[in-house]
């Protein structure tokens, strides 16, 4: 009885495989393009950051940030396309922005990654401790 089922599931693996093969490459795809994104914004944040510590320095001329930024940009690989350093200077406050497109395996979809750093310029002051 057992061996008369069994001959009757004979070519099952080919046909299970032929419908779970699909769906293992689709999380494969998945998978890696969920780490290139998450790559794309360790990059946005680490550039983000480069070109918020360039701007705060207490004698850094105008365009340090975003020079430092873009730099940062061209050395990091191309986790991150399109990458714009945005900086902005309010009173003593710098805010620099990095947006860009994280690469993408699945055509006709782009992921745009945005990582902002904030910080205070530094300034020198005099110690009146007593």
């Amino acid at each position: 009885m057992l061996r008369r089922r069994l001959r009757g599931e004979r070519g099952s693996s080919p046909v299970e495989l032929a419908i779970l093969a699909p769906a293992v490459l689709l999380a494969l795809f998945a998978s890696i393009q969920v780490a290139a994104v998450f790559m794309a914004r360790s990059v946005a944040l680490s550039a983000a950051q480069e070109a918020s510590t360039a701007e705060r320095a207490f004698t850094a001329p105008p365009g340090a940030g975003e020079d430092r930024g873009r730099s940062f940009l061209a050395r990091a690989g191309d986790w991150l396309t399109d990458g714009q350093v945005t900086v902005e200077r309010d009173g003593q406050q710098v805010t620099t922005t990095v947006t860009g497109q994280a690469i993408s395996l699945i055509p006709g979809f782009t992921f745009t990654v945005s990582q902002s750093s904030r910080g205070e310029v530094e300034r020198f002051t005099t110690d009146d401790g007593p």
